[in-house]
């Protein structure tokens, strides 16, 4: 009679019949079924539905099993396989078994803030900033997709009362959507008051992660700061060292200058980001003492560079002559490492009596200076040598004007020499103990079993010393041959017989 009545009154009104309402509020539920089929809270639900369907499903399937006729074994096999097969799908849906929201309630654990010790690790505060803010972003997402499921389940709630009040409507399954409602209404409110929480836990750890990213940006821009004043004062002091300091003795100031900024800054950095120095005293300590052992040749030479440029009897420049196990090499320095002495081979008088070869790099350790001998021909500013030639002439030659010949000459070439010599040594008279401040050429006579010796000697630059002593040679040979009563040596010898035997052996020749 109800529905009779309803159907009269909606044909009078103009109103849909009660059926098309009913379809048209199903089709409104099925949408919103369509809205949370992929809702991961929606899913979870029915995930943790479909485990206790199949719980309550599996303990009726025991009972019937423990009530079972024993005659009837198809039965029971049939009973058994369906246990075994329910087992089987609650243990893939175990998760599900307590609670179907406690894994998405259960916000991220937040990792500890990391500390920064260095610029470097500044990569990883800004990644462990960007993380936290993913998790924050990621939790917040979450509690979106649970309200939306709530409010989509609130509203089926409301439509399928609309149903229920036009037409009867099966109450388990209004039952169960209402209390759908209820759980995810509980899942929100825990979700909101874990998400506040979690929030603010969030926002603090990322406060005091920058908090550490900037004050190591900090420490890093004063450190920065430091060792640009560093390497600027480096700058201004090889500068002035450019402008007032000699040329020579520029290149070691300058690599000094180098290798103490440098070393300065790596103590800065090592003391800046190593935070137990004694810890860190006590290992170089111990790595000091070992490795002056294990490695006593490079701390000799690194000794040895500390005693060439403290001492200065060494520059970059300079002309020296080393003798080793019987060979001996000369050359200019063109480099003064920490650990060895690098010189450019020349052409000199070494090179053409001994070795036969020149334009070699020879490398020298430092802790030579200690143990072999190192001629410098051009040290304190000296810029000349003494560099002699010895002339054998017969007996029977005018000796003195030999002498007097030959020393004009030498004279004549070396004149240039000899004056910058005489300029050098009263310089080195004011470091040095010097007595015999002559750099005039000298000119000796000495009785030799061949001859006459007639040695002479002058100041030569120290860097060709075989060019004027080339040019002196030919002069006096050329000098010497124009004059009649003087003649150079060499070794002949003279054979005497007697007569008688000499007649003899001249007879016995025609005889035979």
């Amino acid at each position: 009679m109800k529905k009779i009545l309803l159907i009269f009154v909606a044909c009078v009104f103009g109103l849909a019949l009660p059926n098309e309402q009913i379809s048209s509020l199903q089709r409104e539920i099925s949408n919103l079924d369509t809205k949370i089929s992929n809702n991961i809270w929606f899913v979870r639900y029915l995930n943790y539905s479909i485990y206790q369907d199949l719980n309550k499903e599996l303990e009726q399937a025991k009972a019937d099993l423990s009530n079972l006729n024993s005659k009837d074994s198809a039965k029971e096999l049939e009973l058994t396989q369906k246990i075994s097969s329910l087992n089987r799908q609650l243990e893939l849906l175990k998760e599900y078994k307590n609670s179907p929201f406690q894994p998405l309630l259960t916000p991220p654990k937040i990792s500890q803030t990391k500390k920064i010790a260095n610029p470097i690790e500044l990569i990883s505060g800004y990644s462990a900033i960007k993380h936290l803010k993913e998790q924050k972003s990621d939790y917040s997402t979450r509690l979106s997709e649970l309200n939306l499921a709530y409010e989509i389940l609130l509203q089926k709630e409301n439509l399928q009362k609309q149903i229920c009040s036009i037409s009867p409507c099966d109450n388990a399954k209004f039952n169960l959507l209402k209390k759908q409602v209820i759980e995810f209404s509980t899942a929100k409110d825990i979700a909101n008051t874990t998400f506040v929480v979690y929030q603010k836990q969030l926002d603090e750890a990322i406060s005091l992660q920058s908090v550490q990213n900037t004050e190591e940006i900090k420490r890093s821009a004063n450190l920065a700061i430091l060792i640009i004043a560093i390497i600027v004062f480096g700058f201004l002091l090889k500068l002035v060292f450019r402008r007032y300091a000699q040329a020579k003795r520029f290149y070691t100031i300058n690599k000094a200058i180098n290798i103490l900024s440098f070393l300065i800054i790596i103590f800065i950095l090592l003391f800046a980001y190593i935070e137990n120095v004694n810890y860190l005293v006590t290992i170089l300590g111990f790595a000091s003492a070992g490795l002056a052992i294990a490695m006593k040749d490079m701390f000799m030479s690194f000794l040895g560079w500390c005693v060439i440029v403290g001492g200065g009897s060494l520059h970059v420049g300079d002309r020296i002559r080393v003798s080793y196990k019987d060979n001996t090499y000369v050359g200019d320095i063109i480099d003064i490492s920490l650990l060895r002495i690098t010189i450019y081979e020349d052409i000199t008088w070494a090179t053409y009596l001994e070795n036969r070869r020149s334009g070699r790099i020879i490398f020298i350790p430092n802790n030579y200076i200690f143990t072999e001998l190192i001629s410098n021909y051009t040290h304190g500013g000296m810029k000349t040598v003494w560099d002699g030639i010895d002339i054998l002439i017969s007996f029977d030659s005018n000796h003195k004007k030999a002498v007097y010949i030959i020393k004009n000459i030498a004279r004549k070439y070396s004149k240039g020499y000899t004056d910058i010599a005489k300029l050098q040594m009263n310089k080195l008279r004011d470091t040095y103990r010097i007595k015999n401040t002559n750099v005039e050429p000298r000119i000796y006579t000495f009785f030799e079993p061949n001859g006459i010796n007639i040695s002479v000697w002058y100041q030569t630059n120290s860097y060709a010393t075989l060019s004027l002593r080339s040019t002196i040679s030919s002069e006096i040979i050329e000098a010497i041959n124009k004059e009649p009563d003087i003649k150079i040596a060499f070794g002949k010898q003279t054979l005497y017989f007697e007569k008688d035997k000499m007649l003899n052996f001249a007879q016995e020749s025609r005889e035979i």
